[in-house]
């Protein structure tokens, strides 16, 4: 049976936000590392749209103490399971007048958006560490709010810890160490509630421009600040492309090595893993990424998960363009042809109804809509639109969108009656509704789409046939190899390849331990599937080492297809506490026939 969902209902979400809607939080909030809880108090002021006297906000897990108005007196309130995925909703009573509400909580020490780490588990191995990761739905496990990105919100905050701890936001932040332990903040623009962020730990700070910089541990603090000094040029590209940036200042945070994603676009701190310390700069494309997001993601939000491709489709295409502009056209090309090869893999193992541009997860979890195909697919269809409308054209349309749809919320069938209302009639000679419908709501790839190509991968398609017609591979020319061709070369590698050859490989590149983490990645999917158990030891480590989930997922998969139950399990058990709660719940579900309830 067809269900037929309403494109405009957050369905991951219990809030009524078009009765009662939710614009500002004050926060204040207790960092408390021996429970690993927040004890907190917020209060939410809401716009009343209808006559409604329920409030309801979403929350998961968290212990309310009470309820109160803004002269506290108590209010009654109930809060209720909804489903493992959704977690409980808090239904308030506020009568037809309230405007304001004040909550008075504790979080669970297990709150999936929460990660406390051990002081052994950071790099200075001194002082324990907190990180948040909101999205998408994970606001709710320390907040009890409107967790929906078509609410956004204001906040002001005010962050206790103990003394010698920084508390960082997605806000403004303050480099200047306070001696009290006290540190305030203030986002004056409307954000959804998957950018609300946090991070307390032995930190410190570094400039990289006059509106940048970089918070970390003090011991990573200098490579990354040379890893990222080209932040400043890409702001200024960013701006040239989709107009003045809004948020002040672009800092950024890198986490220890538990974060699972590469970045997080929080506004003002961007989160980044320390896996894009590659000491050659080869993997900024990551910090050009989330800086893009500023614009396509932060100014411009998919309204709900169905259409994420929103956010990310633009912002991958985005990234393109930075990296061209900073790094020259030859890396873009290789960026885009790569991007373009995730892609057609995880076409590969998608069911093909599901590969619409809207993705289809409004009864599942929504994580499910985190994946190359929602990124790359919708990148690949901006990219048709610049090369059909031609850059000055496109790029005239990308920053009017931009600018027509700042600090709002939009959904899939928003894009396209603006696309109509725009496109199809400037450009209706270049584009038509049926082709933009195609792209959009068709599945796969448009019949008439060109792949990618870019002539710098043609000396690794000389290697690759000489290696695999029997030249040893020390004698094969890589000096001038850039990542992207290690990437291109491992992932045009025949499906079998015997152990000799793999073996070869290894010796002449030291390929298992490398430090490169995408490399290393890349390298261990190969020697998994092909049984090459010298890799299994330095394999362990990685994993125990990395928790970015684009690496994590798909090599515990590898070991789940290759028959590596045994040894799948052991990793996973040693490698699980290191892994961010939300990555735990993923990986939980993904290798639940062979892990059972490892915890």
């Amino acid at each position: 049976m067809t269900i037929l969902w309403d494109v405009n209902q957050d369905y991951h979400s219990s809030a009524n936000t078009d009765s009662l809607c939710v614009h500002h939080l004050d926060i204040q909030l207790q960092v408390d590392f021996d429970s690993q809880q927040l004890t907190g108090k917020v209060s939410l002021s809401f716009t009343r749209k209808q006559a409604q006297s329920i409030l309801i906000l979403d929350c998961r897990d968290l212990l309310i103490d009470y309820i109160t108005d803004f002269e506290g007196q108590l209010l009654t309130y109930q809060c209720r399971e909804v489903n493992s995925i959704l977690g409980q909703q808090c239904l308030i009573e506020v009568g037809l007048i309230i405007t304001e509400v004040v909550i008075h909580y504790r979080t669970s020490s297990s709150a999936q958006g929460l990660q406390w780490l051990a002081p052994e588990q950071t790099l200075g191995k001194q002082y324990p560490y907190l990180f948040s990761q909101s999205q998408p739905i994970n606001a709710r496990s320390w907040l009890p709010l409107q967790d929906t990105p078509k609410a956004r919100i204001t906040f002001n905050a005010t962050v206790n810890v103990p003394k010698g701890f920084r508390a960082v936001m997605s806000a403004t932040n303050n480099p200047q160490m306070p001696d009290d332990g006290v540190f305030s903040f203030c986002m004056d623009k409307p954000i959804p509630t998957h950018l609300l962020a946090i991070a307390v730990g032995d930190l410190a700070f570094k400039a990289t421009g006059p509106r940048s910089g970089i918070y970390t541990e003090p011991a990573l603090l200098d490579a990354a600040a040379r890893e990222f000094e080209d932040t400043e040029a890409m702001i200024l590209v960013a701006e040239s492309l989709l107009g003045p940036y809004a948020w002040g200042r672009y800092d950024m945070i890198v986490l220890p090595p538990s974060f699972p994603f590469g970045g997080m676009e929080n506004p003002m701190l961007a989160f980044m893993t320390p896996t894009l310390i590659a000491g050659d700069k080869s993997l900024v494309s990551t910090v050009a990424h989330e800086l893009a997001h500023s614009w396509t993601g932060n100014l411009v939000s998919n309204a709900t998960w169905r259409d994420l491709w929103l956010n990310e489709g633009f912002t991958t295409y985005f990234t393109n363009r930075i990296v061209e502009a900073v790094y020259g056209k030859e890396q873009a090309e290789l960026e885009w042809v790569i991007e373009y090869g995730r892609l057609a893999e995880e076409m590969q193992s998608m069911p093909h109804v599901e590969q619409t541009l809207p993705a289809n997860v409004q009864n599942r979890d929504p994580n499910l809509a985190f994946n190359r195909f929602t990124y790359d697919k919708a990148s690949m269809f901006v990219h048709e639109l610049e090369s059909r409308l031609g850059r000055a054209a496109f790029d005239l349309f990308l920053r009017q969108y931009v600018e027509h749809f700042a600090f709002s919320a939009i959904t899939t069938e928003s894009f396209m009656e603006y696309a109509q209302q725009t496109l199809l009639v400037t450009h209706g000679d270049k584009l038509s509704l049926n082709e933009l419908n195609e792209w959009i709501y068709g599945q796969g790839l448009p019949d008439w789409f060109v792949a990618p190509t870019s002539n710098s991968f043609d000396k690794v398609n000389v290697a690759l046939a000489a290696f695999i017609g029997g030249v040893p591979a020390h004698s094969l020319a890589v000096t001038q190899w850039r990542v992207h061709h290690w990437q291109y070369f491992l992932s045009k590698l025949p499906l079998v390849v015997s152990q000799s050859m793999l073996l070869d490989l290894d010796e002449a590149f030291q390929l298992t331990g490398h430090q490169n983490a995408e490399i290393a990645c890349d390298w261990y999917r190969v020697a998994i599937r092909n049984h090459f158990d010298p890799v299994l030891p330095e394999l362990s480590m990685y994993l125990c080492k990395i928790g970015r989930g684009k690496f994590v997922r798909p090599l515990f998969t590898e070991l789940q297809v290759a028959g590596y139950q045994q040894e799948l399990v052991a990793i996973y058990n040693q490698a699980r506490p290191g892994y961010h709660p939300s990555l735990q719940v993923q990986l939980d579900a993904l290798l639940r026939v062979d892990i059972g309830s490892i915890g």
